[in-house]
């Protein structure tokens, strides 16, 4: 595996694949590994925890550093992630106790509760795109239920992958307890075929969520999948629309534009349409697109020429087929996958913009009449991760809530996870939770105990 600059495409380094006698090495390890550890208490688990984050915070700039080289983010956004991940690590350690809490229930039994128990080595197949977090809103909630892990990263961030494995490793974790494997996809079917995985998490595209969840079903194990997003950002009349021009703009080019849940489709209400879209893409101009380590940068370069080239083949799709560009949409000559932020409005259901994803900062604008209109628009998709609405009218905001069709709705603020939050979505986008209590009951068997029975009661078997 090679990691290649994005800003120049010099690699920067190469990682040996693992062979095949390395990952039944691992899946040993991790398989003895569940066996003692998932006998910890939630205190040792949670020291561990919170000296992951310790490392994780005293260790930033470097591992800031290696995720801006490896894909592209700027600096300061690489900064902010490895924190969030901090910030997951001790969360958990904090609540993960009281989330997996035996509960009593009431039955006719002497004694009866819910209690929630590990389900032994799980799988995550983690994107590029946040390389880091990705990986940590698996790591943060699977660990501390007592689960192992095994981490099929990437193939073009192995560095972080690797760097992932040390940090826990220097947190004191025990041997065995995670493990990154330097594996392709065509090698994760495989690894999750073998009795000892009992479950995966995957986050990425939606074909790699067909095949992996398909693999998972005829294995009759247990799944997540966060896949890819066209999030809607409606905007309506009585709404702050300096405000929501301004968080548009952060909403579109997060990660370079590179987010499932990005801000990627503009719906706007025809009586301010014209005053948001002057002030969106007023914003969007003033962003600087360039080095992603210098100061100064807002958008670095896409994470692969092949994302550049499908971005800008989606856009030249929809100028040929009439879309008005308000700016950008010419791919820039010379080194780096840069990318211009690039707005467009006039947009038909024949352009391919109308029905893909767009992983790049590209934003789609579409003009409606009324909130009918906007909710039937947003919904109009085979996606359904997050979506953002924007209106003070009460009446309004609960429609958006009840009826957007999606895993999240954000009323006058951006989509974004949050590890006091369940994320994930609905259609296209994925099944399953992570993150909040939700995320960590994803991977645990939740077991009935019915204790006895009062003297001379009459006891029936159900189903």
């Amino acid at each position: 595996m090679k990691s290649v600059n994005p800003a120049t495409g010099e690699t920067i380094a190469t990682y040996p694949d693992h062979t095949p006698e390395q990952v039944q090495a691992a899946l040993h390890a991790a398989h003895a590994a569940f066996l003692t550890y998932r006998r910890t208490t939630f205190a040792q688990r949670s020291g561990w925890m919170n000296a992951a984050a310790d490392v994780l915070e005293r260790r930033v700039e470097e591992l800031a550093r290696l995720a801006t080289r490896e894909m592209g983010k700027t600096l300061e956004a690489a900064r902010q992630e490895v924190r969030k991940c901090a910030s997951a690590c001790r969360y958990y350690a904090a609540h993960a106790g009281d989330f997996l809490a035996p509960e009593p229930a009431q039955t006719d039994a002497d004694d009866a509760y819910v209690t929630y128990q590990p389900l032994g080595v799980v799988l995550a197949v983690m994107p590029w795109n946040f390389p880091y977090w990705q990986a940590f809103r698996f790591i943060a909630p699977t660990l501390m239920a007592g689960n192992t892990g095994l981490l099929k990263h990437a193939s073009n961030v192995p560095g972080c992958a690797l760097a992932i494995e040390d940090v826990l490793r220097e947190a004191g974790f025990p041997a065995g307890v995670f493990t990154t494997l330097l594996i392709g996809s065509q090698e994760v079917e495989a690894v999750l075929k073998d009795d000892r995985v009992r479950a995966v998490s995957l986050t990425g595209s939606e074909g790699a969520g067909r095949a992996v969840s398909a693999t998972a079903g005829a294995q009759l194990k247990p799944a997540v999948m966060e896949l890819g997003g066209s999030d809607p950002f409606i905007v309506l009349p009585g709404a702050d629309l300096e405000l929501a021009a301004k968080t548009a703009v952060t909403a579109r080019t997060i990660n370079n534009g590179q987010s499932c849940i990005a801000a990627k489709r503009f719906i706007v209400h025809a009586d301010v349409y014209d005053a948001f879209t002057q002030a969106f893409v007023a914003g969007l101009n003033a962003l600087k697109v360039g080095d992603p380590e210098a100061d100064d940068t807002d958008v670095g370069p896409l994470a692969t020429p092949q994302i550049r080239d499908d971005l800008h083949a989606q856009v030249q799709d929809a100028v040929n087929k009439g879309a008005r560009v308000l700016t950008g949409g010419k791919r820039p000559g010379g080194p780096g996958n840069y990318y211009p932020v690039t707005a467009l409005d006039q947009l038909t259901p024949e352009m391919d913009v109308w029905t893909q994803e767009t992983f790049g900062p590209a934003a789609l604008i579409f003009r409606v009449g009324s909130l009918d209109e906007a909710i039937e628009l947003a919904n109009a998709t085979s996606f359904g991760l997050g979506s953002s609405a924007w209106t003070a009218d009460p009446a309004a905001q609960r429609r958006l809530t009840e009826e957007l069709e999606a895993g999240s709705v954000f009323i006058n603020a951006m989509v974004a996870s949050d590890p006091r939050l369940p994320f994930g979505g609905v259609k296209n986008s994925g099944f399953g939770r992570e993150l909040g209590r939700h995320g960590i009951l994803q991977f645990v068997n939740v077991k009935s105990v019915s204790i006895g029975a009062p003297a001379g009661a009459h006891q029936t078997r159900t189903e």
